[in-house]
């Protein structure tokens, strides 16, 4: 029975936050985290805590019978230099019983000032966000946290008691990737595509694709070594390329390392190896790669860096299938899948600055992904 708000403890109480593989009490409120506290320690500079705290795939869930919820929450949002100067902190995005009910636009609250990698926030205020008129009965419901900013909740309110959510019963799939799996850029959380793969899938989705930031850390292959997951897929060396993260001669070894380790943790569990998606820049020419006035992407490096051991991507994926194809006499569950076949040279109108896909790319490349991992005899099936 619905009655006067009541506020609902997000921390030791009935919901949960899926998604997120930490939490931490701010001064504001709660704050979830994509990679576990122990990390943090090892994080080689800011852009991988920023991206740690974007909750890409990160929502609270619960059951209840409530018609009215409230939630206070704080967003962060990240200021470039030289780039645009509004900052979109997205939206939380509403889920009843599987079904996406109600978007709400969050305004920007603080303001993080990046300059030369190191950054400056500006405190901003918190919003209230109200969901009325929910359907009557008891729901589950979901609420998907922004991909692009920076989401301490600071409190939630319910017109009726809050229970934790049923088991979905539903196998885990872990992915990390880059930002092509992150998309800080997508307008809210349900355009990315691991998102549209889950549910596509019918399969509980752990984003740890951290932009700019997949390069073989040995703490994140630790991270996915420990959480529990029934299906992992690792989008590998986009960053590597567009980075200047290794030379041929350290990149095969550090995949290896990265595999070792996380089958440390799941030595038989359906492992998928997905190499980079079509990227015009950095095709035969190495990285590393900068934004030009026209806001597209183009490679610094040239072809005669590549007989001193530059990465192309073209090469990284030579070398991804030459190493899942060797592991594979050992591991009969490692699988390698060509990016390109997710999204391939016929996509390339929905790449707009050459490396990230726009919102239809996102959901061709959903599409195409569920068709091949999650249908038989794909490696999910």
């Amino acid at each position: 029975m619905t009655g006067e708000l009541r506020e609902i403890p997000l921390i030791g109480g009935p919901v949960r936050f899926r998604g997120a593989l930490d939490l931490e009490r701010t001064e504001t409120g709660v704050l979830p985290w994509r990679l576990p506290t122990w990390t943090r320690a090892q994080f080689p500079d800011e852009s991988v805590e920023r991206m740690a705290t974007l909750s890409s795939g990160v929502r609270l869930a619960f059951m209840t019978t409530a018609t009215l919820l409230e939630v206070e929450a704080l967003t962060t949002v990240t200021q470039y230099e030289g780039g645009a100067e509004d900052c979109a902190p997205g939206a939380l995005e509403l889920v009843v019983d599987g079904d996406l009910l109600r978007r709400a636009p969050l305004p920007a609250g603080n303001v993080l000032h990046v300059s030369a990698g190191r950054g400056r926030t500006v405190p901003g205020p918190s919003c209230r966000v109200t969901f009325g008129q929910l359907p009557p009965g008891e729901k589950e419901i979901e609420l998907w946290l922004p991909q692009q900013s920076r989401t301490e909740l600071v409190s939630l309110w319910a017109d009726a008691a809050v229970v934790p959510p049923s088991a979905t019963g539903r196998r885990v799939w872990l992915h990390h990737g880059s930002s092509v799996s992150h998309f800080p850029e997508a307008d809210s959380p349900a355009d990315t595509w691991p998102v549209i793969a889950a549910a596509l899938g019918g399969v509980e989705l752990i984003n740890l694709s951290l932009a700019g930031n997949a390069r073989l850390d040995p703490f994140v292959a630790r991270a996915i070594r420990d959480e529990p997951a029934g299906l992992i897929s690792l989008k590998l060396g986009l960053n590597v390329v567009t980075g200047a993260s290794f030379r041929r001669r350290s990149f095969g070894p550090a995949v290896h390392g990265f595999l070792d380790t996380v089958r440390e943790g799941h030595p038989d569990t359906p492992l998928l190896v997905v190499s980079p998606v079509i990227c015009p820049p950095v095709e035969d020419i190495p990285g590393p790669v900068a934004l030009d006035a026209d806001g597209c992407f183009t490679a610094l490096g040239t072809p005669a860096d590549i007989a001193s051991g530059a990465l192309t991507v073209n090469a990284v994926r030579d070398e991804l299938s030459r190493i899942v194809t060797a592991r594979r006499m050992h591991d009969p569950n490692l699988h390698y899948l060509d990016g390109r076949d997710l999204f391939g040279t016929h996509d390339l109108p929905d790449l707009p600055d050459g490396l990230h896909p726009n919102t239809a790319g996102h959901r061709r490349i959903a599409e195409r992904f569920a068709e091949i991992a999650f249908t038989p005899p794909g490696p999910f099936a």
